[in-house]
Protein backbone atom coordinates (compact mmCIF):
# COMPACT_ATOMS: atom_id res chain seq x y z
CA UNK A 1 0.00 0.00 0.00
CA UNK A 2 1.43 3.32 -1.10
CA UNK A 3 2.28 5.68 1.51
CA UNK A 4 0.59 9.10 1.59
CA UNK A 5 3.26 11.07 3.81
CA UNK A 6 6.02 9.93 0.67
CA UNK A 7 2.76 10.84 -1.71
CA UNK A 8 3.02 14.67 0.28
CA UNK A 9 6.69 14.64 -0.14
CA UNK A 10 6.65 14.55 -3.83
CA UNK A 11 4.03 17.47 -4.19
CA UNK A 12 6.15 19.66 -1.72
CA UNK A 13 8.93 18.64 -3.76
CA UNK A 14 7.63 19.17 -7.34
CA UNK A 15 6.20 22.49 -6.19
CA UNK A 16 9.60 23.72 -4.61
CA UNK A 17 11.61 22.65 -7.83
CA UNK A 18 8.83 24.78 -9.73
CA UNK A 19 8.82 27.97 -7.38
CA UNK A 20 12.72 27.96 -7.05
CA UNK A 21 13.93 27.18 -10.94
CA UNK A 22 14.53 23.89 -10.46
CA UNK A 23 12.43 22.51 -12.46
CA UNK A 24 10.67 25.00 -14.53
CA UNK A 25 10.92 28.30 -16.44
CA UNK A 26 10.96 30.17 -13.09
CA UNK A 27 14.62 32.24 -12.19
CA UNK A 28 16.67 30.26 -10.34
CA UNK A 29 16.59 31.08 -6.45
CA UNK A 30 18.85 28.92 -4.43
CA UNK A 31 19.19 29.53 -0.89
CA UNK A 32 21.63 27.27 0.50
CA UNK A 33 19.80 26.58 4.04
CA UNK A 34 16.68 25.52 2.35
CA UNK A 35 18.37 23.57 -0.78
CA UNK A 36 20.60 21.54 1.74
CA UNK A 37 17.55 20.09 3.22
CA UNK A 38 16.23 19.81 -0.13
CA UNK A 39 18.76 17.18 -1.46
CA UNK A 40 18.19 15.41 2.02
CA UNK A 41 14.79 14.90 0.93
CA UNK A 42 15.34 14.12 -2.91
CA UNK A 43 17.84 11.38 -1.10
CA UNK A 44 14.94 9.81 1.15
CA UNK A 45 12.48 10.36 -1.61
CA UNK A 46 14.68 8.27 -4.09
CA UNK A 47 15.83 5.78 -1.50
CA UNK A 48 12.02 5.24 -0.04
CA UNK A 49 10.32 5.55 -4.01
CA UNK A 50 13.45 3.33 -5.71
CA UNK A 51 13.09 5.92 -8.04
CA UNK A 52 16.00 7.36 -9.79
CA UNK A 53 15.19 10.68 -10.80
CA UNK A 54 14.63 11.79 -7.03
CA UNK A 55 18.38 10.99 -6.78
CA UNK A 56 18.99 13.12 -10.01
CA UNK A 57 16.76 15.79 -8.83
CA UNK A 58 19.78 16.11 -5.88
CA UNK A 59 22.34 15.96 -8.14
CA UNK A 60 21.13 18.60 -10.17
CA UNK A 61 20.32 20.91 -7.20
CA UNK A 62 23.57 20.31 -5.78
CA UNK A 63 24.81 21.60 -9.14
CA UNK A 64 23.14 24.48 -8.95
CA UNK A 65 24.03 25.81 -5.81
CA UNK A 66 27.63 25.38 -6.41
CA UNK A 67 27.09 27.34 -9.46
CA UNK A 68 25.06 30.01 -8.06
CA UNK A 69 26.33 30.11 -4.34
CA UNK A 70 29.56 29.40 -4.95
CA UNK A 71 29.99 32.64 -7.21
CA UNK A 72 30.16 36.32 -7.15
CA UNK A 73 26.52 37.42 -7.12
CA UNK A 74 25.79 39.65 -10.51
CA UNK A 75 25.57 42.94 -8.44
CA UNK A 76 29.16 42.31 -6.13
CA UNK A 77 32.22 43.95 -6.94
CA UNK A 78 33.53 40.14 -7.59
CA UNK A 79 33.38 38.04 -10.32
CA UNK A 80 33.86 34.18 -10.89
CA UNK A 81 34.01 31.48 -8.13
CA UNK A 82 34.58 33.44 -4.80
CA UNK A 83 37.49 31.19 -4.05
CA UNK A 84 39.11 33.29 -7.04
CA UNK A 85 39.69 30.34 -8.35
CA UNK A 86 40.10 29.98 -12.54
CA UNK A 87 36.91 28.97 -14.57
CA UNK A 88 38.61 24.96 -14.83
CA UNK A 89 39.61 24.98 -11.50
CA UNK A 90 36.10 26.51 -9.86
CA UNK A 91 34.09 23.87 -11.11
CA UNK A 92 36.73 21.10 -9.88
CA UNK A 93 36.18 22.50 -6.18
CA UNK A 94 33.04 24.82 -6.33
CA UNK A 95 33.13 25.40 -2.36
CA UNK A 96 36.71 26.06 -1.81
CA UNK A 97 35.80 28.95 -0.26
CA UNK A 98 32.69 28.56 1.33
CA UNK A 99 29.26 29.23 -0.67
CA UNK A 100 27.03 32.45 -0.05
CA UNK A 101 24.09 31.69 1.41
CA UNK A 102 21.75 33.43 -0.78
CA UNK A 103 19.88 36.31 0.87
CA UNK A 104 18.54 39.11 -1.33
CA UNK A 105 20.45 42.01 -0.63
CA UNK A 106 24.61 42.07 -0.97
CA UNK A 107 27.16 42.49 1.66
CA UNK A 108 27.88 45.65 2.71
CA UNK A 109 30.98 47.21 1.44
CA UNK A 110 33.91 47.84 4.26
CA UNK A 111 33.22 51.11 4.26
CA UNK A 112 29.58 50.67 4.54
CA UNK A 113 27.82 52.02 7.70
CA UNK A 114 26.16 49.05 9.93
CA UNK A 115 22.38 48.83 9.43
CA UNK A 116 20.88 46.29 11.82
CA UNK A 117 17.57 46.55 9.85
CA UNK A 118 19.52 45.55 6.62
CA UNK A 119 21.39 42.81 8.02
CA UNK A 120 18.85 40.15 8.01
CA UNK A 121 18.64 40.18 4.24
CA UNK A 122 21.82 40.58 3.44
CA UNK A 123 23.87 37.72 1.18
CA UNK A 124 27.47 36.11 2.78
CA UNK A 125 28.18 33.41 4.51
CA UNK A 126 26.96 31.53 7.60
CA UNK A 127 28.77 28.87 9.07
CA UNK A 128 26.15 26.30 10.53
CA UNK A 129 24.83 26.57 6.75
CA UNK A 130 28.19 25.63 5.11
CA UNK A 131 28.13 22.86 7.73
CA UNK A 132 24.57 21.47 6.64
CA UNK A 133 25.51 21.74 3.15
CA UNK A 134 28.90 19.94 4.11
CA UNK A 135 26.37 16.77 5.51
CA UNK A 136 24.95 16.04 2.17
CA UNK A 137 27.72 17.44 -0.19
CA UNK A 138 29.21 14.25 0.72
CA UNK A 139 26.11 12.39 0.89
CA UNK A 140 25.10 12.17 -2.92
CA UNK A 141 28.27 9.88 -3.26
CA UNK A 142 26.40 7.93 -1.35
CA UNK A 143 23.89 7.34 -3.84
Amino acid sequence: MPDPRIDEAIVLMNNLAKRTGLASEQPRRRYLWTDAFAVCNYLGLARASGEQGYAESALQLVNQVHHTLGRHRNDDRGSGWISGLSQHDGERHPTRSGLRIGKDLPEPGPRSPFDERLEWDRDGQYFHYLTKWQTIDTAHFLI
